[in-house]
């Protein structure tokens, strides 16, 4: 056999078990881990939405320190104090319900709304500098039959500025509290996703006012 059949020969070998290999590593793999490293983006259009499922986890961290930057995941002051975990699910609902209402779409999805993180404002950051509502979640559409994701999970950032001080005392005077923000807020993130998926999924920055709610500084 001549030099370049052996060499012919041995990258035909190596080619053929890479595809095994292949075969073999992905054969096992869940159709969302599939749809997840596919690298194909996924276009739906808006959601039908056919139910909703928040999940708030109990492994998720609540700080009550009143400092400047609390550690933890969750940070509250926005209700009396109480269970955090069940007043942030129930700001999620609310929003959701809010963006739901009038909305029309024609791909049936169940909304999974999963938190990482929801950080508002202390008490000693509200009425001083001020700051930002640091809120984090992940987002999946899943068929309404079989459970299977019609599009990879999505981290949505959805930060909101947090007020401070006059500026802070004078939005308490206006109703503008910071659940009601939030509540509008989240409810707007969460219709624009419904509307086109995947819009909200790579934005970055704080939002300075809540659309509809706010109309100047």
């Amino acid at each position: 056999m001549t030099r370049s059949r052996i060499l012919a020969a041995f990258f035909l070998a190596l080619g053929l078990s890479a595809c095994g290999s292949y075969d073999m590593s992905s054969r096992n793999v869940s159709p969302e881990e599939a749809l997840r490293d596919s690298g194909v983006a996924t276009t739906l259009a808006a959601i039908e939405v056919v139910d909703t499922k928040i999940i708030v986890p109990r492994s998720l961290k609540v700080s009550e320190a009143n400092s400047y930057l609390p550690s933890g995941d969750i940070v509250w002051r926005g209700d009396a104090f109480g269970d955090r975990h069940a007043q942030i699910e129930t700001i999620l609902n609310d929003s959701m319900k809010m963006a739901r209402n009038g909305h029309v779409g024609s791909v049936p999805a169940v909304v999974e709304i999963k938190l990482n993180r929801f950080h508002a404002l202390t008490e000693k950051t509200r009425y001083s500098v001020g700051g930002v509502h640091s809120v984090r979640f992940e987002l999946t559409l899943r068929d309404p039959q079989t459970g299977q994701a019609l599009a990879p999970t999505r981290e949505i950032r959805a930060d909101l500025k947090g007020y401070g001080g006059n500026r802070a005392l004078e939005a308490e005077r206006q109703g503008l509290t910071q659940k009601v923000r939030l509540t509008h807020h989240l409810a707007n993130v969460f219709r624009a996703e419904l509307a086109q998926p995947g819009s909200m999924g790579g934005k970055r920055g704080v939002t300075q006012l809540v659309a509809g709610l706010e109309t100047k500084e």
